[in-house]
């Protein structure tokens, strides 16, 4: 009985050879834990929540006239001009309300946008 390759010129690769050197100019990748992005990705994305909903619940505690003697509503709006420092008096309408909900509005939609855009980032990362 003899011996016939099935298919001629195919070299089964030797198991025991070294893998080939890297090249002097490639780094290896250190490596990363996948979850570690994506934890990282949900604390973003969390924070940014976080301060969006603050900036949220004082433009509707300001709209429907909330007590500001109240500690609750003044921890609210005091978080709400923590976060909102930068943005301040952007828009100077004369009607009140508008200009609370721009000047707050504002920086609620781009925490969101930029702590949702950095978590998709790092998820995918």
């Amino acid at each position: 009985m003899s011996y016939h390759d099935p298919t001629p010129g195919h070299h089964q690769p030797a198991y025991d050879q070294a893998p080939p050197e890297p090249r002097p100019y490639e780094q290896p990748r250190p490596y990363r834990n996948p979850d570690t992005g994506r934890r990282t990705g949900l604390i973003i994305h969390t924070i940014a929540d976080v301060a969006a909903a603050f900036l949220g619940l004082w433009i509707l505690l300001y709209l429907f006239d909330a007590n500001q003697a109240n500690v609750f509503v003044e921890f609210v709006h005091g978080m709400a001009d923590w976060l909102a420092w930068w943005s301040q008096d952007i828009f100077t309408m004369d009607t009140e309300g508008l200009r609370v909900v721009l000047n707050y509005g504002l920086p609620a939609l781009i925490y969101l946008a930029v702590g949702h855009g950095i978590s998709v980032r790092l998820s995918r990362a």
